[in-house]
């Protein structure tokens, strides 16, 4: 119990770092789309929780003093009403914040549930440390401190949101001596926190498909002692958010595959892979540095499974980082494509970078077992998670401000 409260410090210390750099910092927009989710939520405020008429909408863009003749920016019309382009599901996350005066809070409430869910899945996966050094590897990162500071913004929260799930599928999937009805609802609370992350970004879809292959593959194979009725409630639940969310696009945008973007603003196409691939690498290694150890741990855990395949923690390890990794780069695979961030011209990384960042605790998952699985006595894993930890904090710090310096946004306290 000492060692389990030991590390849940190291773990409650690295978020409150992230707090505190984050909220060291003047909170001011960065960019137009700050401002679109912002009348959003100043909208929800005034009781319009899906679209407004133009009297409506002019009567918030006065009052967030956007152009007064006109309905807040990035907003479109759809049948005489208004509504933001933007997916709007953040802000229902983040209205109650609005509301009492605390949304500089709004990202930061998430944050824990990503660390909690981290710590528990880390922790019942790589044992001593894993759960402190997970979560320290999320709350290091450039891109987590950049996004968390930006109160209108939902980046962090969807990232939050997709590291609660995960870690909590990953402890529910590793947990097979625990009761079914327990497991059944941590399990169903994973895939709703992932469903929410995908309400406030669509493209997350391909994250939450990933967990339902995981959980069916490993529930065909025996392997994780899973119920049928568990399966059940859970690909339940996701059916239900899916229906759901046809009939809000249906509402909001006039169709259940649509979204606020007019057709053609959003594009994905191959031939934008070459450029991104080549433009990319440096934006994403300086916002999450991290990065190189998931990617070492990848390769790390396929070559002791291919020596050591009989090994059965090996074949568990490997069974994890599959699944973890298939998340991953499905997310990049798909905005790899994207064609708006293909321009060789880019030096903004904290523009580029965002789309990215819901992968951020899958990563720190897999960044975490590289860290942990180093070899010595009993305490050595927990200083050199100490010691990676702090060095990325340092790293993650003058990320954040050398990002928006570089965007033309100085920071100051």
């Amino acid at each position: 119990m000492k060692q389990l409260c030991g590390e849940a410090a190291l773990a409650a210390a690295a978020f409150v770092a992230l707090c505190i750099a984050v909220l060291s910092v003047t909170a001011q927009p960065a960019e137009p789309d700050d401002g679109a989710y912002h009348a959003s939520i100043v909208a929800m405020t005034d009781g319009h929780f899906l679209t407004l008429s133009l009297a409506q909408a002019l009567s918030v863009a006065r009052k967030l003093h956007d152009n007064p003749s006109a309905p807040p920016n990035q907003w479109i019309e759809r049948d005489g009403r208004y509504i933001s382009e933007k997916d709007p599901g953040y802000p229902y996350l983040a209205v109650p914040f609005q509301e009492v005066g605390l949304i500089r809070w709004a990202p930061l409430f998430y944050g824990p549930l990503a660390c909690l869910g981290l710590f528990a899945g880390a922790r019942r996966w790589l044992g001593r440390f894993g759960g402190a050094t997970a979560v320290g590897l999320y709350c290091s990162s450039g891109a987590a401190i950049a996004f968390a500071w930006r109160d209108y913004m939902p980046t962090f929260t969807d990232a939050s949101l997709v590291a609660a799930g995960s870690g909590a599928l990953l402890w529910t999937m590793l947990s097979t001596d625990v009761a079914s009805r327990r497991r059944t609802g941590i399990g169903l609370a994973g895939f709703v926190a992932i469903e929410l992350a995908t309400f406030v970004r669509y493209t997350n879809v391909v994250i939450l498909g990933c967990a339902v292959v995981a959980v069916i593959a490993v529930w065909r194979a025996g392997a994780a002692k899973l119920s049928g009725l568990t399966v059940f409630w859970w690909l339940a639940s996701v059916a239900a958010f899916c229906a759901g969310l046809a009939m809000f696009n249906d509402i909001a945008y006039g169709g259940p595959l649509t979204s606020g973007y007019q057709p053609g603003e959003v594009n994905f196409a191959v031939a934008a892979m070459g450029t991104n691939a080549r433009i990319l690498p440096t934006h994403l290694l300086r916002a999450m540095p991290m990065i190189v150890l998931g990617v070492v741990a990848l390769v790390w855990i396929i070559v002791r499974w291919a020596r050591a395949r009989a090994d059965f923690a090996t074949r568990r390890d490997l069974s994890v980082a599959f699944a973890l990794g298939a998340a991953w780069l499905a997310l990049w695979a798909l905005y790899s494509a994207y064609t708006w961030t293909a321009d060789d011209s880019s030096e903004v990384t904290v523009q580029v970078v965002r789309f990215y960042v819901p992968a951020l605790g899958l990563i720190a998952l897999l960044g975490a077992w590289l860290v942990t699985r180093i070899p010595g006595r009993a305490w050595r894993p927990g200083v050199i998670s100490i010691a990676v930890v702090a060095t990325l904090f340092g790293l993650g710090v003058w990320a954040f401000h050398a990002m928006y310096a570089a965007f033309g946004v100085p920071l100051h306290g």
